[in-house]
């Protein structure tokens, strides 16, 4: 949560250790109690996959306990949001715990995020009851092998039913695999199972910035508008902003990673909302695009179809601060290439209102090397092919 000027974070102390240490202590769980901590499992990753995030690192060392026994799902540093999945639907980034990723990811070929989180989530149940993994080499090409051909045995203590789930989550074909609505519905998951009742909170994210307004008022306002009653830009709080900053921001360590083109670029401004929306009309239609506003929020589309039809730009305008504004550009449709291409022409026409470009911002930041650093401590970074 953010203000205008105050960043707040909300952190549950979570006193039950991991799940991990649970298994290494006490040794396999019984199949009543592994089913308990697996219905949580899945119904958390489950509302994960329901907002966009796919974790990528499921293990017991990243699943924590509470005091009462409730899981929590914990470590999203290798976790992917809906911006990082390409056009063709899937993920393409190499990473996780070798002895938990599901061989589609090792294959380089791109996966379904959800698809693979569930592979781990059924690596997760074998470990609780077994007490050991599926999957087990101290060669990692061998481990591979045997993750692809999904060559495991169930030991003799496991149900007939429990078997054949797990069975059916450690398919190493991931389009036969089954899914996360199909595991819900399986009848040795069903047992004793109690679906998560989620409450609708009285307060939206939406009002954090009036819980929290240091001035005591609702809205930082712009005063001048476009007609009247129309409404103003979105202010950016402070967390929004600093998230945009060059230094802290880790797009460009993934985009280069999955060998991306951003799809989106911005740049600031120091003239009105109003000017900036009205040159942006102005210059797009000359391109030969067709422009919809709606406040201060655009539709770029080009009349033309280019390489992979027609390009379209949503584009925003943000306040950042009382005589600075911020526009946002991203590509909704169309080829990234011809998406870039056209921002260069469109703000060569825009020089009078351009104070900063994203580029610029780029070379007077810091150099942000430490990331890499951290990063390299992560479980296994992407493969080299």
């Amino acid at each position: 949560m953010a203000s205008k000027t105050k960043i707040y974070f909300v952190l549950e102390f979570v006193t039950g250790g991991e799940l991990f240490d649970k298994i290494s202590s006490n040794g396999r769980l019984k199949e009543d109690e592994a089913r308990k901590y697996f219905q949580q499992l899945i119904n958390a990753v489950d509302y994960c996959h329901s907002r966009g995030v796919y974790h990528r690192d499921l293990k017991p060392e990243n699943l924590l306990l509470d005091a009462n026994g409730a899981l929590k799902v914990s470590d999203f540093g290798l976790s992917a949001l809906p911006q990082q999945v390409r056009e063709d639907g899937l993920l393409h980034t190499t990473c996780g715990t070798p002895n938990y990723v599901a061989p589609e990811v090792i294959n380089n070929k791109g996966y379904d995020g959800a698809k693979a989180d569930l592979w781990s989530c059924g690596v997760i149940l074998f470990v609780l009851m077994a007490g050991y993994l599926p999957f087990e080499d101290s060669n990692l090409t061998s481990l591979y092998k045997k993750i692809f051909k999904a060559e495991f045995t169930c030991p003799p203590w496991f149900s007939a039913s429990a078997k054949k789930l797990i069975k059916r989550i450690l398919d190493p074909n991931p389009a036969t695999r089954i899914t996360f609505a199909e595991v819900i519905e399986n009848e040795w998951f069903k047992k004793g199972y109690k679906a998560p009742k989620f409450e609708n909170a009285d307060v939206s994210l939406d009002d954090v910035d009036a819980i929290f307004d240091d001035s005591g008022e609702s809205k930082n306002l712009v005063v001048e508008r476009r007609e009247e009653g129309l409404k103003t830009p979105v202010t950016m709080n402070a967390f929004e902003l600093i998230s945009t900053s060059q230094g802290l921001n880790l797009g460009s360590l993934f985009e280069k990673q999955m060998g991306l083109v951003k799809r989106k670029t911005r740049f600031t401004s120091k003239s009105s909302a109003n000017e900036i929306v009205t040159k942006i009309e102005a210059a797009a239609a000359p391109m030969g695009f067709d422009v919809k506003t709606n406040n201060y929020k655009m539709k770029l589309t080009g009349e033309k179809s280019g390489r992979k039809g027609q390009l379209a730009v949503a584009t925003e305008v943000f306040q950042v601060a009382p005589s600075l504004y911020m526009v946002e550009m991203r590509k909704s449709g169309g080829d990234t290439l011809e998406f870039h291409k056209f921002y260069k022409n469109l703000t060569t026409g825009l020089k009078d209102i351009v104070w900063k470009t994203i580029d610029e911002e780029k070379e007077e930041g810091t150099d942000g090397g430490g990331t890499n650093g951290a990063m390299a401590n992560r479980t296994i970074a992407k493969q080299s092919t």
